[in-house]
């Protein structure tokens, strides 16, 4: 708790440069839309202050000394007028340009975020805290907007009344500003305690309400529906876990009820009704009827007025505290946008053109210091157009060193060379596109068919012109029986998530459209975890034999549990506990009659030879 209190403070720079962010970006994006905005604010009150203060003291003045009925009526067309015509001018703000301006400044701070997603490590979602933080930013950006540009209404608006209405009480009785001066500090200072108070509240909460959603997303996501249905017990459990939750989160609200209630007393009554309404009025009263410093009607005009400018320096007193308590916010956006990524080239070297032998060299490699290191000491050279296979049971390292291949993260120690050069100087986005990957936990997007095996953005016009390379690749993942079944063939979309015609696969069909990214690519590497995981064994063995075929003049590297598609790879390595353990063709490693040999005999009943 004291290392957040930490967190929280805040320098007077810090808060305003925050700020001013989120107001720089809004200029930048949409400068009409953020002119008209404070243009309006002012509009809008000094029509306030021409209705309602000026215009009542000059009614008043009319009937008290007795001026012609036609001034009145003359005054009050004018103000008729001018309320008409600010009516045209806020339906054109808020029906034109607040639609186009507002979602435009949305949009690009979005972009900026979703371009650091992009370049965002792994590591940090291996990071809880750094990913508490990071879905923070993403689901405050758009709230973040809206307070700023509530903030900047509020100032240019308390502003104008101040100015307005101040040179009102000052020519009529000066005395009365302290009243109000008095009132703005206390509210200052409660009201910038209690901001600090509901930001504690609103941290304390968030992992809580993380989990309310979590569990939310089972019930109603198609991915779960049938677990849900098949394990009415889970729903027990996920009741018993929502219920948890939420009573955690009333704990929570229930340890800040008292201080907030309190401070919102102070806040709403303290320094606000009981000074400006029962003191202020005891002293107009006084100063009319026994002072007979002003008339009765300069009490009811400053009375009256009291309120408006109670309001607006009520706003002011708060937008310290709101920028303040904003400025945390924005501070989480900007770190997350000024994230420097870690996964970087030292040298830029351009890559080979031709495949190249792959080496690890001492690697080691941990996700995180507490849990220690995942692979240790690994050696291991990779020949061009070579066919390796990665076995072992699970946990034993397989998948972090194809992550490490890929450069999604970088050794610990140790380093991994390309063509005799560390990877780390080759351009990042050069070296991973050399490689093709097919993940077991891959996923299909709620696009076309064609969009799914591309997987980069592409006019129609070359789509089509691409469209025989990708039924190519799709007839040599097997897919090409279901394309055909398909109704709008390659432009059929795929999931029901925003189509309602859309095509749900079934877990082969899928994963056979996944793998046909990897022959689409084209890539001089290609990573396969678990290819075929999904697929009966003729169809697996047919996507095998298909896969060698195509990629003869490529270096594939696969990771399978099923040793029977391991058996035509040139070698095989065998891990355990992140070492290899044993290294050789399928033939080679049987008559070791070591712990391949145990894994294949256990397995080998489950298989039948298909020559």
């Amino acid at each position: 708790m004291e290392e957040q209190k930490n967190k929280n403070k805040q320098s007077l720079k810090k808060i305003l440069s925050n700020n001013w962010f989120i107001i720089k970006l809004s200029f930048q994006t949409a400068p009409f839309f953020m002119i008209y905005m404070i243009f309006e604010a002012v509009k809008q009150r000094c029509l306030v202050f021409l209705e309602h203060t000026y215009g009542i003291k000059f009614v008043l003045e009319a009937a008290e000394y007795q001026k012609p009925f036609i001034v009145v009526v003359r005054f009050l067309l004018i103000v008729f007028a001018a309320w008409a015509i600010s009516f045209i001018f806020s339906g054109i703000y808020q029906n034109r340009v607040s639609q186009k301006g507002l979602p435009k400044i949305q949009k690009r701070l979005k972009e900026l975020m979703y371009e650091r997603v992009k370049a965002l490590d792994l590591e940090c979602y291996d990071d809880p805290t750094y990913y508490n933080e990071f879905v923070l930013s993403l689901s405050e950006a758009e709230k973040s907007i809206t307070r700023t540009h509530q903030i900047i209404e509020a100032f240019f608006g308390g502003v104008t009344t101040l100015i307005t209405s101040g040179i009102f009480f000052l020519t009529t009785d000066s005395p009365s500003v302290l009243f109000v001066l008095g009132s703005f500090g206390l509210t200052f200072f409660f009201a910038q305690i209690l901001n600090k108070v509901n930001y504690k509240n609103r941290i304390e909460k968030n992992p809580e309400e993380r989990k309310r959603t979590y569990i939310h997303r089972v019930f109603y996501l198609n991915e779960y529906a049938k677990e849900i249905r098949l394990n009415p017990d889970m729903s027990e459990r996920l009741y018993e876990e929502f219920d948890t939750t939420n009573d955690n989160l009333y704990l929570i609200e229930k340890s800040y009820a008292k201080k907030r209630t309190g401070l919102q007393f102070l806040v709403n009554y303290v320094t606000n009704d009981f000074i400006s309404d029962v003191i202020y009025i005891t002293y107009l009263v006084y100063r009319a009827a026994i002072m007979h410093a002003i008339s009765y009607s300069s009490v009811v005009v400053l009375w009256n007025s009291s309120g408006s400018l109670k309001n607006s320096l009520r706003n002011i007193s708060r937008i310290f505290p709101q920028i303040s308590e904003n400025s945390l916010y924005i501070e989480k956006i900007r770190n997350f946008l000024n994230y420097e990524t870690k996964i970087i080239s030292t040298k830029n070297l351009p890559m080979p053109n031709v495949p190249k032998t792959l080496e690890f060299k001492n690697v080691s490699f941990g996700y995180n210091k507490e849990d220690g290191n995942i692979l240790h000491n690994v050696n291991l050279i990779i020949h061009p157009n070579q066919k390796i296979a990665l076995v072992g049971y699970n946990g034993a390292g397989k998948t972090t060193l194809i992550k490490l291949i890929m450069r999604l993260y970088d050794p610990s120690e140790g380093e991994i060379r390309y063509n005799g050069i560390n990877i780390k100087d080759y351009n990042v986005k050069e070296y991973r596109n050399m490689i093709g990957t097919i993940f077991q936990d891959f996923k299909i997007f709620a696009a076309s068919v064609s969009d799914n095996v591309i997987l980069d953005y592409m006019e129609d016009a070359l789509k089509s012109k691409r469209e025989k390379e990708i039924r190519h690749a799709l007839t040599f993942s097997g897919f090409d029986y279901k394309l055909n079944s398909l109704p709008q063939g390659l432009s059929t979309e795929l999931t029901t998530e925003f189509e309602e015609d859309g095509v749900d696969l079934s877990g082969g069909e899928s994963q056979k459209l996944a793998t046909a990214r990897a022959f689409y690519k084209d890539a001089r590497m290609v990573i396969l975890d678990e290819p075929s995981s999904a697929l009966d064994p003729i169809a697996e063995y047919q996507l095998n034999e298909t896969m060698l075929q195509a990629a003869a003049n490529k270096t594939v590297i696969f990771i399978s549990h099923r040793l029977s598609t391991t058996r035509n790879a040139d070698r095989i390595l065998m891990l355990e506990h992140g070492q290899i353990i044993e290294e050789g063709t399928h033939e080679e490693l049987l008559e070791l009659k070591n712990k391949y040999a145990a894994m294949w005999k256990a397995q080998a009943g489950k298989y039948v030879d298909i020559e």
